[in-house]
């Protein structure tokens, strides 16, 4: 078993969005994201294919040419290589992320 203590979600110092891995096996990681109310978020598509779970926090989410409404308790899929990205973030979001196989970088 491991343990992976979060800590608190929070945004970069400069109030940009920020990403922080807390777990990593050969199959998967873990990490959490913080976007900030009004940030942009400039992520480009990954190699893995990723799961977003919205813990706190409003906005939109745009991937695959759809739009949807994100809030607590909203999950999402987003394939291998698909352009995505939060938006019009009206409540500061923390989101937990699962990539699978773990995040390349890339």
């Amino acid at each position: 078993m491991q343990i992976a203590d979060a800590g608190r979600f929070a945004p970069a110092a400069d109030g940009t969005p920020h990403y922080a891995e807390q777990l990593r096996v050969a199959a998967l990681s873990v990490g959490t994201y913080s976007v900030p109310s009004g940030a942009i978020d400039d992520q480009t598509p990954h190699a893995e294919d990723e799961v977003y779970f919205v813990v706190s926090g409003r906005g939109s989410f745009t991937a695959g040419g759809r739009t949807a409404e994100v809030g607590p308790g909203t999950t999402l899929l987003v394939p291998a290589g698909e352009d995505h990205r939060f938006h019009d973030v009206s409540e500061d979001l923390a989101v937990l992320v699962v990539f699978a196989p773990a995040y390349s970088g890339t």
